[in-house]
């Protein structure tokens, strides 16, 4: 029941992040650029919820997200699987404890999501490499997601640890032993 209780939640978070990405931060932009919020709630489930439920969510994410916004289908998808992947190698090595270690794995998690959607894209769809331009616009992305993320962590991380025992329950010993 408190597992149905957190998808559904996870649902209305989505439903919120989809409402602030589409229309707030258009608003707030820094450059013409927006973050990338979708990035860091699939990397925060992957990381809180485990791999499994993490990639099932990010992949369900990304086709959404491609079905609605993407100018090819899977491209979402396919990337935000990956951050799902990335985020479970981040939860096995990293302490989710500290800021500073979160923000590094939303920037490495952005620049991942990023380069594999321009190469991707650029496969697909056959279009020129602007490599300045696409620099200009990764770095401004990163920088606005790991402010993002500063601001929104001390929350995140409590709701998370909740979230956490109600999945993957107390598995401290075996993870060492």
């Amino acid at each position: 029941m408190r597992k149905a209780i957190v998808i559904i939640g996870i649902f209305i978070t989505f439903l919120i992040t989809y409402f602030l990405q589409a229309n707030f931060f258009s608003w707030f932009t820094i450059a013409g650029i927006k973050p990338n919020l979708f990035i860091i709630l699939g990397l925060f489930i992957s990381l809180f919820l485990g791999v499994k439920i993490g990639i099932a969510y990010n992949l369900f994410l990304g086709l959404f997200l491609d079905m609605i916004l993407g100018k090819n289908l899977g491209t979402y998808a396919i990337m935000l699987t990956v951050i799902a992947i990335l985020g479970s190698y981040f939860d096995k090595n990293f302490s989710k404890d500290s800021r500073l270690t979160i923000m590094l794995m939303v920037m490495a998690s952005t620049l991942i999501f990023e380069v594999g959607s321009y190469i991707l894209s650029m496969m697909i769809l056959n279009i020129n490499v602007e490599v300045l331009y696409f620099i200009k616009i990764l770095v401004i992305e990163i920088i606005y997601n790991a402010i993002i993320t500063i601001i929104i962590y001390p929350g995140v991380q409590i709701v998370g640890y909740k979230i956490e025992d109600i999945f993957k329950g107390q598995k401290i010993l075996t993870r060492y032993f």
